[in-house]
């Protein structure tokens, strides 16, 4: 089912400084910063080998990363795991037991279409349909 890591996202407080940081890792990132609205976040992504490394900052107090970035301080996100259909692999993860945190898949950056399951061992995981 699941087919690679897509994305490691982490969450940061100051996403010019975080990419002033990677950068010196990971090269220039893809496609600058981008908005995603309905998530209320900056981005900037790097690519290294085929997962993408993204660098998260919340600009919208009220939603889940920024509470996370409130919580826990900054560091690690959520990893994104590649899956060929993303609501039947939820249904199918649902049905093994594992709990999926919405079954309706939402719009990602570009064509990545995500869901999210509830924290496993304290790690967040989501699934996503990709044709990256």
């Amino acid at each position: 089912m699941i087919k690679k890591i897509h994305h490691i996202n982490f969450i940061v407080n100051d996403l010019s400084r975080a990419i002033d940081r990677y950068r010196t890792l990971f090269g220039e990132p893809y496609a600058g910063i981008e908005k995603l609205e309905q998530r209320g976040v900056l981005l900037a992504r790097f690519k290294v080998g085929d997962t993408w490394l993204v660098l998260v900052q919340p600009v919208n107090g009220d939603g889940a990363p920024a509470q996370l970035l409130k919580d826990r301080g900054e560091g690690f996100f959520l990893m994104s795991c590649q899956v060929d259909d993303v609501k039947e692999a939820a249904g199918e993860i649902a049905r093994s037991g594992i709990s999926v945190a919405d079954l309706h898949p939402r719009q990602g950056l570009d064509d990545w279409r995500v869901v999210d399951l509830d924290p496993i061992f304290g790690a967040q995981f989501q699934l996503v349909e990709s044709s990256q």
